[in-house]
């Protein structure tokens, strides 16, 4: 997997300060993004019509002549979506110093492609054994990406984390800020336990059973415990822990990220486990948010909701706190001298993912509206609003799985050596046992009524 250690995630680079980072910093770019199509979607519904005619939503087709029909009653559609993404990503771009003209070409690409996957799980062969367009992209990409080798062009649009950021943040306009409030303190004890735990596991096994340093250590358990890539890369430059090893305990959680999409769906079905406790269990033992998503996308909205209540708001926003508690001790315990990294309370918020943020305000927004209208009003909000935000929310997750899976290669992956994957493994496998006791059998009826 090809990784940069040079952009805004990367706490060794020169921090952008003030008001900069509104403009500058990928976390806040998704935020006015994912923003401006809520905003757009309440502005049209306002003025008595809807955004859905930019969603481009394909309808399950059996044969080559519906499909031929469908195609050409959604042409007009697909064409809006493709200019509306493509100005707010390429506007996106050019924040981030992407050049656009490359950008624009290899997110053309990327849009042909995710139109052709849409397209395959509207099949109702696809839509008989399940087959959702997370994984279908996940799948395509995986292949596509070891076998064809990729133009710069088109890597410049894959962008993984832009892409799964505004994906989250829609998905906050979908689900009711009274929701978070009443399982956001239950998600967040059930993610405190599971991030210490893992950390500890990963820490310990990797600096006692199979000789990592400290630093390696302490970045691979907060990549398996936290957050993943990201919380990898923020708490690696916290406690300067060396690039290599940044970049290792990024491979080894994209191996056990796309791993678990599969475990994790194998095993939910085969026991049977509900949605709500399904998407509970994928939050608390996936490693990043967008196999997250890939996974409990399967299983429908509920278990989607419980799974972005347990990892986004009950993980995600440890990246902060794990980058300053570390900080402090590679300072304090570690290093003999305080050379750079300093650990003060700024490091939480500087740490913090901005699209949180976002998606919280997504929340409020829509439930503020909702609360202001009448009953028989809240009907049309759902069809002209927010069923309109679902499907740009697909789209943008669709975007991030291709995305994962061209970039991912498999031989880069298997370079680093067997001690980082097997202390990481340990924990990982710890994560698994324990999210399960806790989401499917002590809070089972919680998160099934949820």
């Amino acid at each position: 997997m090809s990784i940069d250690l040079t952009s805004e995630n990367n706490p060794n680079t020169v921090r952008k300060s003030g008001w900069l980072e509104l403009v500058r910093k990928e976390d806040w770019l998704a935020v006015w993004v994912g923003l401006f199509l809520v905003l757009a979607g309440i502005l049209f519904w306002t003025a008595g019509s809807s955004i859905k005619v930019l969603t481009a939503q394909i309808t399950k087709w059996t044969d080559f002549p519906t499909l031929g029909s469908i195609l050409s009653a959604h042409l007009g559609s697909i064409i809006l979506l493709f200019l509306t993404f493509l100005i707010l990503f390429s506007i996106t771009a050019s924040f981030l110093h992407i050049k656009i003209g490359k950008f624009a070409a290899g997110f053309t690409l990327l849009f042909i492609i995710s139109v052709a996957v849409n397209l395959f799980s509207s099949w109702g062969w696809a839509q008989q054994y399940n087959l959702e367009a997370p994984l279908v992209a996940l799948a395509v990409g995986l292949i596509v990406g070891n076998l064809i080798p990729l133009s710069g062009w088109f890597s410049s649009a894959l962008r993984t984390e832009l892409y799964v950021k505004v994906g989250i943040v829609l998905l906050g306009a979908t689900l009711p800020f009274t929701l978070i409030i009443q399982a956001g303190p239950v998600a967040f004890l059930q993610a405190t336990l599971i991030a210490v735990i893992t950390f500890l596991v990963i820490y310990f096994a990797g600096t006692r059973w199979f000789g990592l340093d400290k630093y390696f250590a302490a970045t691979l358990g907060v990549g398996g415990s936290v957050c993943g890539v990201s919380a990898a890369i923020a708490v690696g430059g916290a406690i300067k822990a060396k690039k290599e090893h940044v970049s290792i305990s990024i491979s080894i959680v994209v191996i056990w990220a796309v791993a678990t999409i599969f475990l994790l769906s194998l095993l939910i079905k085969w026991l049977g486990i509900p949605a709500g406790p399904a998407g509970a269990w994928i939050g608390t033992s996936e490693f990043a948010d967008a196999a997250g998503v890939t996974a409990a996308s399967a299983f429908g909205d509920h278990a989607l909701n419980s799974f972005t209540l347990m990892k986004v708001i009950g993980r995600d926003i440890f990246i902060g706190v794990w980058a300053f508690i570390l900080a402090f001790i590679s300072i304090t315990f570690w290093e003999k001298k305080q050379t750079g990294t300093k650990a003060d309370a700024s490091e939480i918020w500087h740490r913090f993912p901005k699209f949180i943020i976002g998606f919280f305000a997504a929340s409020i927004l829509l439930t503020v509206v909702i609360a202001a209208t009448s009953v028989s009003g809240r009907a049309v909000i759902s069809t002209d609003v927010i069923a309109p935000i679902k499907e740009f929310r697909t789209w943008a997750f669709t975007f991030t799985f291709l995305s994962i899976g061209l970039t991912t290669r498999f031989k880069e992956l298997t370079s680093f050596g067997w001690r980082p994957f097997a202390a990481f493994s340990t924990g990982a496998v710890v994560n698994i046992i324990l999210g399960y006791v806790l989401s499917v059998l002590i809070l089972h009826n919680f998160w099934a009524s949820l």
